[in-house]
């Protein structure tokens, strides 16, 4: 299992085969912080972060990945698609002015992203076939840009083309290349200041909504019961409410807008 140090980003190497049932503590040798780990996620049950190298790397000089496709659920959202296509290299101009201008501030952030220019939230829908429509359909008409991974190639490269704003996970998806282990891994390894750009949402079959001690044991951002997704958007605004504020103090000093 790869961790994470929290305090100065290093990447440790955790054999699972002699770690104890129960949450504990690691020292980071390089910086000498102390680290809390927990038990695995149902995330991540079937791989955990010890799943070898990403399939969107693999096979690279036979096959160029492609990346999640933004989701169009009518011709009004394929004429959308087609001006965001046509402002994008704009957007991207701006925000790279930005950066020469102020570089702390988005240091280590995708330049590739324009979520903030935008003004609206992107989404990345990790779920499995029967459930994409369902999902990704009041996402969109509540103004989000949403992108529907239909596996773990495209989920993944999705997250390394674009900084998604809120990334929806559901434990199956993909199983049979263990895809929710490679989302999860793909958050996990994020730095600090990228981490807090992403609103990690896990879709639970058995875990209450809006549980926040599941939440943090389950390293996510918030749970969602999947007997509740009807109520997707209202619940979903509702938390990033309460996270924006959490961050408020901190974006207004980096200048960063909210989620």
């Amino acid at each position: 299992m790869i961790v994470v140090c929290n305090n100065c980003s290093s990447r440790l190497q955790v054999d699972e085969s002699k770690a104890p049932a129960a949450n504990f503590n690691i020292r980071c040798p390089k910086c000498n912080s102390s680290l809390e780990l927990a038990s695995a996620s149902p995330a991540t049950e079937k791989g955990a972060l010890g799943i070898g190298g990403s399939p969107s790397t693999e096979h690279r000089r036979y096959e160029q990945p492609k990346a999640a496709p933004l989701f169009e659920s009518s011709k009004a959202d394929q004429d959308f698609g087609k001006k965001h296509v046509d402002i994008s290299e704009a957007e991207k101009l701006a925000r790279l002015l930005a950066s020469l201008l102020a570089p702390s501030v988005i240091d280590g952030l995708n330049l590739s992203s324009d979520a903030s220019i935008k003004g609206h939230r992107t989404a990345l829908v990790c779920t499995p076939q029967e459930h994409r429509e369902t999902i990704a359909r009041p996402l969109t008409e509540n103004g989000y840009e949403v992108f529907v991974a239909e596996d773990t190639k495209q989920a993944v490269e999705r997250m390394r083309e674009n900084l998604i704003s809120v990334v929806l996970l559901d434990p199956q998806f993909d199983p049979v290349e263990q895809g929710a282990a490679f989302v999860v891994r793909e958050v996990n390894v994020l730095r600090p200041s990228q981490r807090r750009r992403v609103f990690f949402v896990l879709l639970s079959p058995t875990l209450r909504t809006m549980d926040a001690h599941a939440a943090f044991l389950n390293n996510v951002n918030v749970i969602i019961n999947a007997k509740e997704i009807a109520n997707l958007p209202k619940i979903l605004d509702h938390a990033l409410r309460e996270y924006n504020e959490l961050y408020k103090d901190l974006n207004a000093a980096l200048n960063l807008p909210a989620i």
